[in-house]
Parts: structure tokens; C-alpha cells; sequence
């Protein structure tokens, strides 16, 4: 028979007693509730953004917190008479079907987490509605708290893996909600009106092999985005954050594309346009938004593609890249200033070959236009030394560019250098909102910019900014897409 030494039985007696105590301390937490006593809330009201009808949320939470001395016991947690209305709740690990089936105890100052979930019913209607639950919370001694759910539902139109296969036209009011793909084929010609909305799923995507003609305006843009409406921190969404679905594309067979008055935002690659004709325009682009991508915003192959009176934004990639083509760009404002990756990309690169192949740069016109970022330089040309036959046309005029001045170059004509030491860069705009990912690239009075276009090509091409501000009312115009307007946003 084996004896345990007296220092080991002494320390096994105590650790014993201990627990002996904590079992008994734990048997001895009572929950009187006594009058007067009350829960409080981390929120009165929880509410969800807009969700899409028949399609479930991700999980929100609050607390319930007891401040009290005394434990309290909640004899009931449900909804009253108007029902759950599709929300699901769960408390501190209890489901509530209908009504509370047994107590839950808070320990006094001890708090509760509650979990929520919803799915709307589906309905069909162009316009949100609000959708409301009262969830009460009953005590043994007979208090009863209200917590209000509440969320805005939209009905939506889920479009998966859809080929348009015949000449189409999108107009319902109510957004489209992408699942995997929506594809226009050879020789279709996709129309978009004014006020659409596409929300695409994660990693969806349109690909577009005939022709998209995609005409918003001002008061009611075209919107493609992800289709996340919930919050990713407490003042971030998670669509001001890229990488929410993928983004457009243009393949070999799509020509005559025209996108007006457009928001394309916080996707992966933004547009991307496949090799094709430059005898034949790919994609116009005017009056448009494409912003905070985790990749490039525009990627184009030997293409054919016009740019104008547009903001492309943010890119951890490139904000534009073009291997080869024939582009123009007037009035627009190519701005990097992505905060999510280290190691972005710049705000305009191109090159005359790509992957050891020669991609000819027949032209590439930079009009009106500001080009710049956070880096002192941002704009890189990379003409081969493999293919010096390849061309390498380019043309700067009247443009505020970041990169490193240039005064001996006869295809470089009226521009300024955003790279001096004051009032430069992100200084030309109203101050970013990095908290809450809101960025403006308006004008702020102290901005090289102001006054610097060609006033003659601002009447040819676009006499009115992005945001409809006349540009010439002074004689002068702005470079870039926005026309300055005095704001007390200024620096």
C-alpha cells in the first residue's frame, strides 16, 4: 500500500477546502430580485441596416447588464403580440421560440449577451419597409423591459449565374442581388437605365462579352457593389471596405460600352478590359465613380477606352494601369490614396509590352485631369527596351500630376507638379474621414488646381463638373472632375 507524504496530504487538504468553499460561495448566490430592482441595456434599440427580404443577416448583439447588489432572475424573455416579424434571439445561450421556457439568473454585476438574428418575409414592393419587434424582458418581481429591433427591408431580385442572351433592359427600382455571375453574351446588347442598383455577392462578378449601356444620372447614379449592408466596425460598413464582390468585365468580343453617371465601388479588380481593336472604342466612361478597390480600379489591354469628367480612386493595386491602347482622359481626378495596404500600387502605369510581348501605346491623352496620391511620385511609364519599335505615344496638357517635373518634354504642355512641400497631394481636398472611410475629392480653396484647365476644352467636352457645377462661370475652369464650389470643408 502506497501513503501519501504529510506535505502532499496538507496541500491536497487545502486545495479540498477551497473548492469546498467556491461550490459553497456558488450555492449561496441567491437571486431575490427584490422590488425595485431593474435591468439596463447597452441599447433601447437595436437596429439592422437594410436587409434584403427572405435572405438572412449576420449576427448583432447587446448587452443586459444587472448593476445591482442582489442577483436578479428573468422569468421571461418574448416578443409581444406583433410577433418576432423574423427576428431570431438568443440569450446567453437560451433560444427564444416564441417565449422564454425556463429562467435565466444575472449575478449581480454580472451582464447577459443577447444575439439577433433576421430574416424578413419576403414581399414585393420597388420601396424599403420598416420592419419592428418589441422584445421584453419580465423579472420575478414583476418589472418588464422593452428592447426595440428594428430594420429597414428591401425586396430584391436574385439574378444566379444568368446569361442575358437576348438584347435586355434592366429598370425595376428595387435592387438586383447577384449570386456567382451575371453574364452578357457575344452580340447582346445589355441596357441599364438610371437608379439601378446591382449588389453582388462575394467573389460575383459581371462579365460582359456583347455591349453595356449603362445610362444614370446625376440625381440617380447606376450602383454596382457588394452586398453587405452591415457594419464591419461600429462606423465602418463594410461596403467602404473592398474586396466586397469582384468587379466588370470586358472581354475581347465587347465593344461599344458606355457607362454614364455610374458608382462602381469596393470591389476587387473595379473595370477590367480585355486586349480588343483599337480601331473600334471598348468603353466610354463619363461622369462616373470607380473607387476603393482591393485591386486595380481600371485595368486596360490594348484597348480602346475613353475616360471623362470622372473620379477613379483608391486602389491597393494600381488606380489605373494600361498595358498598350489608345486612352483619353479629360477632367478627370486619378487619386491614391487606398489606407488599407502598405504596399499600393500607383495612381497611373503603363507600359508598352506585357509578359515579353510588345503592346503598343498608339495614345495615351491626359487632359484637364489631376493625377496624384500619397507618394511623391505616382505616375511610372515603362517604355520597353525589348520592343523598341512598339510605340509609346503620350500627351500631358493642363494637368496637376505627382511625379517628378519635368520642363524639356514638348508632350508635356501647361502642367503643374503636385510634389511641393506645402499644399500638395491629399491637401487639395477636404480632410479624409479615415475613422468612418469617407473621402472626398472636391476642391479646397488653396489648391493648385483651381483655374489650371484648358477653358477650351472644358466647353468642347464637359462645361459642368461630375456633380453638375458649371465650370466656366469665371472664365476659368478646375482640372480634375470636380469644379471647385466654396465649402466650409476647406483646409
Amino acid at each position: 500500500m502506497r501513503f501519501l507524504s504529510s506535505h502532499r496530504f496538507r496541500v491536497y487538504l487545502c486545495l479540498a477546502l477551497l473548492l469546498a468553499v467556491a461550490f459553497s460561495c456558488m450555492d449561496e448566490q441567491k437571486f431575490p430580485t427584490p422590488a425595485g430592482s431593474r435591468l439596463s441595456f447597452s441599447v433601447d434599440t437595436l437596429s439592422f441596416d437594410t436587409v434584403f427580404s427572405g435572405i438572412g443577416t449576420p449576427t448583432r448583439s447587446f448587452m443586459v447588464y444587472n448593476s445591482g447588489s442582489d442577483g436578479v432572475s428573468i422569468t421571461g424573455v418574448a416578443f409581444d403580440g406583433g410577433g418576432s416579424q423574423g427576428f431570431r434571439v438568443n440569450v446567453d445561450g437560451v433560444y427564444i421560440n416564441g417565449n422564454l421556457a425556463q429562467s435565466i439568473d444575472c449575478r449581480a454585476k454580472d451582464s447577459l449577451r443577447v444575439f439577433v438574428e433576421l430574416t424578413p418575409q419576403a414581399f414585393d414592393a420597388d420601396e424599403p419597409i420598416e420592419t419592428t419587434a418589441h422584445l421584453w424582458f419580465a423579472l420575478a418581481n414583476g418589472e418588464r423591459q422593452e428592447v426595440v429591433l428594428t430594420a429597414h427591408c428591401q425586396s430584391v431580385i436574385v439574378l444566379r449565374a444568368l446569361h442575358v442572351s437576348a438584347d435586355t433592359t434592366f429598370s425595376v427600382q428595387r435592387p438586383y442581388l447577384v449570386y456567382d455571375s451575371l453574364t452578357v453574351d457575344e452580340g447582346v446588347m445589355f441596357t441599364v437605365s438610371e437608379g439601378v442598383r446591382f449588389y453582388f455577392h462575394h467573389d460575383a462578378f459581371l462579365r460582359v462579352d456583347g455591349s453595356l449601356v449603362a445610362q444614370g444620372s446625376l440625381q440617380r447614379p447606376i450602383v454596382f457593389r457588394g452586398d453587405r449592408t452591415d457594419l464591419m466596425f461600429a462606423s465602418q460598413p463594410y461596403d467602404r471596405v473592398p474586396g466586397q464582390w469582384q468587379g466588370i468585365r470586358f472581354s475581347s468580343s465587347s465593344y461599344d460600352n458606355h457607362m454614364n453617371y455610374c458608382d462602381v465601388h469596393s470591389g476587387t479588380f473595379g473595370l477590367r478590359l480585355d486586349s480588343s481593336s483599337v480601331e473600334r472604342e471598348k468603353l466610354r466612361l463619363e461622369n462616373s465613380v470607380v473607387h476603393n478597390m482591393s485591386g486595380d480600379c481600371i485595368t486596360a489591354f490594348s484597348s480602346r477606352l475613353f475616360v471623362g469628367n470622372s473620379q477613379i480612386s483608391n486602389a491597393g493595386g494600381n488606380c489605373i494601369t494600361l498595358y498598350g491602347g489608345d486612352t483619353e482622359f479629360i477632367h478627370c481626378t486619378v487619386a491614391g490614396f487606398c489606407p488599407f495596404y502598405v504596399m499600393r500600387g500607383a495612381a497611373l502605369i503603363y507600359s508598352n509590352e506585357y509578359h515579353n510581348q510588345p503592346y503598343p501605346i498608339h495614345r495615351l491623352s491626359v487632359r484637364n485631369c489631376i493625377v496624384t496620391g500619397y507618394s511623391e511620385d505616382e505616375i511610372f511609364g515603362n517604355q520597353s527596351a525589348d520592343f523598341p519599335q512598339a510605340a509609346f505615344n503620350y500627351y500631358y496638357q493642363n494637368s496637376l500630376l505627382c511625379t517628378t517635373p519635368v520642363s524639356d518634354d514638348p508632350l508635356i504642355v501647361g502642367c503643374l507638379w503636385d510634389n511641393a512641400k506645402d499644399l500638395c497631394r491629399e491637401k487639395n481636398f477636404p480632410a479624409f474621414n479615415l475613422d468612418e472611410l469617407i473621402y472626398s475629392f472636391s476642391l479646397v480653396s488653396t489648391s493648385r488646381a483651381i483655374g489650371g484647365a484648358d477653358a477650351q476644352l472644358s466647353s468642347i467636352y464637359y462645361p459642368f463638373d461630375r456633380q453638375g457645377h458649371p465650370r466656366l462661370s469665371d472664365g476659368m475652369a478646375d482640372m480634375g472632375c470636380y469644379e471647385y464650389v466654396e465649402s466650409t470643408n476647406d483646409r
